[in-house]
């Protein structure tokens, strides 16, 4: 009896895992409610802790505009969030900058479809690498997409440019 329990309790630990949640002894998760008892049901039940992760938070493209300090610390905020949640190479993330490089470098009645592309690009790598933690930036890219401005163009690539440095 004591066999499926402890199966139980190492396929809650793994599936936490990727879920962002760090640290602390194995089998000491944190659960609403207090004890350990005898749970089992309950984490299935609430859909295992899964419901209050809601993803990263959104960046505010205006924010990101007119405040430096904002981009600096939506950079270092996205960062803590790739080290904490996933396995997301160095080398992905240049290549997706060289990409946003270009797309700003792009003549001005090709941009917006180069970003469009882009952004395609984005949700297809974070989908095949499970890069949960750059969906922000997926959101964000569709709102600079939508506005079309050359100023947002320029602070996406800056915003991607802290990121890969803050990421070294």
């Amino acid at each position: 009896m004591a066999e499926p329990q402890q199966q139980q309790e190492t396929r809650n630990r793994e599936g936490r895992g990727r879920e962002g949640g760090r640290g602390g002894p194995p089998g000491g998760e944190r659960r609403e409610g207090g004890g350990r008892g005898g749970e089992r049901g309950e984490d299935r039940g609430r859909g295992g802790d899964r419901g209050r992760f809601e993803g990263p938070p959104e960046i505010d493209l205006d924010k990101l505009i007119s405040d430096p300090l904002y981009l600096d610390n939506q950079a270092h905020g996205v960062v803590s969030r790739m080290r904490d949640m996933d396995s997301g190479t160095k080398s992905q993330l240049r290549r997706l900058y060289n990409a946003v490089r270009r797309a700003v470098r792009a003549p001005e009645s090709e941009r917006q479809q180069q970003f469009v592309m882009l952004r395609a690009r984005l949700a297809y790598t974070i989908a095949r690498h499970s890069l949960r933690s750059l969906d922000s930036l997926e959101k964000l890219l569709l709102q600079v997409t939508r506005k079309n401005d050359a100023r947002g163009y320029e602070r996406f690539r800056d915003l991607f440019e802290a990121i890969v440095a803050y990421n070294e």
